[in-house]
Order: structure tokens, then sequence, then C-alpha cells
């Protein structure tokens, strides 16, 4: 899959259709908020079930996708691992393979937010996308 091109790269990991992009405290350097190997247990699950549920890539069907990013810190340090859903801006604590498998089914899949976990919610506001391309991007596209 690797590139020349960041364009490329994009394209191929479905960047430009993420729909919702899903960030773990895991695999620590200091770990604070929880264990390390706690940490990693929740990561590969959080893989394994988008992988699982065709979320981590778009397809005929659902022409979206989940994107996952491992986070050294979130810098919350209680009540690990946190889990933040972006662009809802939910903030979720304890997500082990439990509490991520409810986010997944009620918050990804239904749209309801967890709030036995949910300790913030503060949406990203919309951005007018238009400002980052150049006049010649757009024209390209």
């Amino acid at each position: 899959m690797p590139s020349d091109s960041p364009i490329a790269n994009a394209q191929a990991l479905g960047i430009p259709q993420i729909q919702r992009h899903l960030l773990l405290c895991a695999d620590q350097t200091v770990p604070k908020c929880c264990d390390k190997a706690d940490s990693l247990v929740a990561w590969d699950y959080l893989k394994k079930r988008l992988k699982e549920l065709k979320l981590d890539v778009p397809t005929l069907d659902r022409p979206t996708c989940i994107f996952r990013t491992k986070a050294n810190c979130l810098r919350i340090c209680q009540q690990g691992p946190i889990l933040v859903v972006y662009p809802d801006g939910v903030w979720y604590h304890s997500a082990m393979p439990d509490v991520i498998e409810r986010v997944l089914q009620e918050h990804i899949l239904g749209n309801q937010i967890v709030t036995d976990y949910a300790f913030v919610v503060h949406p990203l506001p919309e951005v007018d996308q238009s400002q980052f391309y150049s006049q010649k991007e757009i024209e390209n596209t």
C-alpha cells in the first residue's frame, strides 16, 4: 500500500470517506490511566471488531468508514483506557472490550451516546473545507 504520494496513500486507506475517527489511549510510554496490557487488549479488540463489522473500509453498501488511531496518551489519566469519538466529540472512560462493543453498537451503528461511560460531549464545529484547497486542486477533482 505505501506509495510515494500521500494522496494515493490517503485514498487507499479510505481517508476521504471517514465518517468518524476513534482515538484510543493505548500502549502508553508511561501508563497512568490503566495498565498497559489492558490498553493493548482494548486496542486489539477495537481493531478486530471494526474489521469484523466491516466498518474499517468503505463498501458498496456503506460508502463511509470508521478510522481508528492508537494515542499514546489522551491526558485524562483516570479510568482508562480513554476512547474518543470524533467529530462527535464524545469521550468515554473504562474503554475495555465490553465498553468498546457498546460504543460500536450503540454509538457508531445506532447513533446513541453510551451515557453510562461518556464523561464529555463536545462535538467539533463544522468546517468549510473549501478553505483548505487551492483552486487548482478543486478544478482537478
